[in-house]
């Protein structure tokens, strides 16, 4: 048999069963196409799997553009209008998944993360996507079709999609292989930084801090206009929780990073109340008012608030209402790809068509989900653009 002859033949090639890549071949296989799913991994969906404590938060009720981070913004209106949370949560309930909403227009299965992976296979199956897994790309050429030469065969189709997604959690296998990809024909890669990740805090501040870790606050986190108010965890390394993981999207390092741990209050002008109704109330109490007991004592042994309101003065008053409103966070780095829930930056979407998801000067080329510049909120934002995306790209294939 020539080599020519050994190379098996498709419509259509995705690389990547995650959330994008499944999504894509079942939308490009109710078409009528021929569709190979490759995955590098011995299971799919790896990443839905753990996702949401196991109970994958699978969109959000309140998915909108300007809730994604990305250097062309208006890249994903197309998609996110023409496949929306209201569609996927029509696929959920076809497939008999009982889910309810968290908070903040957050969806999640009752049960299992894994109802999600096996609708997407179910749908797969119905569509004639042939699967491969433990399959490892070794290259990728372009002469009339793509070639595919993997360790299971080489495969060649008119049209490839890359749904490898970014560099977050690298032990369920994440790498840079779309990255290269694109690079290789010519499509440009925005540099890439971990995004809803924790933070980290310089030794000098986490030894104020490090035998507090597990301790939990409500506060508004801001960088510039960016605020997002919900908990912050206090972590062995630094901080974590909602708030944290949503700010550090926006943050670099150099950046200011200050919590409001009385948000939505007027802290100042209480305190001078206070003062007047009952001037023996100890700093202590007001601050326990609003966050834990031991992180209140923290505080207060901190900047020194020993004194009973009645004894300070009011510009004491207004440095505790600024030193509790204006907390700055001595942010000095993040925790990586490691604990990175995704990848802010990637393919530059200036060089993809926003209809399709076809890179405009490479026909046949295409990029969905994470491996693109398009980062959204935490709370199901990614989901939705991982289904919007391949929906998007699975129709024009």
């Amino acid at each position: 048999m020539s080599a020519q002859e050994s190379i098996q033949r498709y419509d259509v090639i995705v690389l990547g069963a995650g959330a994008a890549g499944m999504m894509c071949a079942l939308t490009a296989g109710q078409r009528g196409k021929r569709v190979l799913l490759v995955e590098h991994n011995d299971l799919p969906g790896k990443k839905i799997r753990i996702s949401g404590g196991g109970r994958c938060n699978f969109t959000n009720v309140q998915a909108e553009p300007a809730r994604y981070i990305s250097n062309n913004p208006r890249f994903c209106y197309s998609a996110l209008s023409r496949y929306t949370p209201k569609d996927f949560i029509a696929f959920v309930e076809r497939h008999g998944i009982a889910y309810h909403e968290k908070k903040l227009g957050q969806l999640f299965c009752d049960d299992s993360a894994q109802q999600i992976i096996d609708a997407l296979l179910e749908e797969c199956a119905q569509a004639r996507v042939v699967l491969k897994t433990s399959c490892r790309v070794q290259e990728v050429t372009r002469s009339e079709t793509y070639e595919v030469r993997t360790s299971q065969g080489t495969f060649a189709a008119p049209a490839l999609v890359i749904a490898t997604g970014g560099l977050s959690i690298p032990k369920l296998g994440a790498t840079d292989f779309g990255y290269r990809i694109a690079r290789q024909f010519g499509v440009p890669v925005l540099p890439c930084v971990p995004a809803l990740v924790p933070i980290t805090l310089p030794e000098r501040d986490l030894r104020g801090l490090s035998d507090l870790s597990g301790i939990s606050f409500e506060a508004a986190v801001s960088v510039g206009k960016t605020t997002f108010e919900e908990n912050v965890l206090i972590t062995h390394r630094g901080l974590s929780g909602p708030a944290i993981l949503q700010i550090s999207s926006y943050w670099e390092p150099g950046r200011e990073l200050l919590a409001d741990l009385f948000p939505g209050q007027q802290l100042g002008a209480q305190l001078e109340q206070l003062k007047k109704k009952a001037p023996r109330t100890l700093p202590l109490k007001v601050v326990a008012g609003q966050v834990s007991n031991r992180f209140a004592q923290r505080l207060c042994e901190h900047h020194h608030w020993e004194r009973p309101l009645g004894e300070m003065s009011g510009a004491d008053l207004r440095a505790m209402a600024e030193a509790l409103q204006q907390w700055r966070i001595p942010a000095n780095g993040t925790e990586g790809y490691t604990k990175a829930e995704v990848t802010r930056g990637g393919v530059d979407t200036r060089a993809l068509n926003p209809k399709s998801m076809e890179a405009r000067e490479v026909p046949g080329l295409f990029f969905i989900g994470e491996v693109m510049d398009v980062t959204g909120w935490l709370g199901g934002y990614n989901f939705q653009w991982a289904w919007a995306s391949a929906v998007a790209a699975g129709g024009a294939v």
